[in-house]
């Protein structure tokens, strides 16, 4: 991440701020790390916790539903900031800041899940933007669940970087080291 700009496709930059709809909650993050991982129609839909977390809050930003395949992502520009998504700020212990989960809904998709809320986040919702849930989640314990395929945004501050050989276009299985903290306690953390 170049101070808040995050790269959509080559030649697509957007802020961070539009994509969580909140300039403080996005302020801390500046220079972080990201990584966006597309889900396709026929992989697993289901998020877990990358490490032992808490999670008190969650944003949820209605918008449109994209399709978030390859071709409108380079043809459609800030598409993550026009779907509908939730902000999920995990409180992982040893980092500075929370590690944000960004799920993004797309095309048929439409409804995010999230274990500790009532209701599915979609289109017909019309409750509360802040949403409290008070959960604790363990590594590696579902967190919840597209209806279908889409995208997952993480987000992280600069004591967090990419795991060796996470690269563009690498396929990511659950287990699989994603990140690591710059000064680690231990090397395998966010899976």
């Amino acid at each position: 991440m170049t101070g808040n700009r995050l790269i959509q496709a080559k030649g697509f930059p957007y802020a961070l701020a539009e994509l969580l709809g909140d300039e403080a909650l996005a302020a801390p993050y500046q220079n972080g790390t990201f990584v966006t991982l597309r889900l396709r129609a026929n992989m697993y839909h289901r998020f877990h916790a990358p490490d032992a977390c808490h999670l008190t809050t969650v944003r949820y930003i209605s918008g449109d539903t994209w399709n978030v395949n390859p071709i409108a992502v380079k043809c459609v520009e800030r598409l993550y900031c026009r779907n509908e998504r939730a902000v999920l700020p995990l409180n992982v212990d040893g980092l500075r800041l929370p590690l944000l989960l960004v799920p993004v809904a797309a095309i048929a998709v439409a409804s995010i899940r999230i274990h500790g809320l009532g209701e599915s986040l979609d289109l017909r919702y019309r409750g509360a933007n802040e949403l409290p849930c008070r959960r604790t989640f363990a590594r590696g314990e579902e967190m919840g669940y597209f209806q279908q395929g889409s995208t997952m945004i993480v987000v992280a501050g600069r004591d967090v970087q990419l795991a060796n050989g996470t690269s563009p276009g690498t396929t990511i299985r659950m287990g699989r080291t994603l990140l690591v903290r710059s000064a680690p306690r231990r090397a395998d953390i966010f899976q």
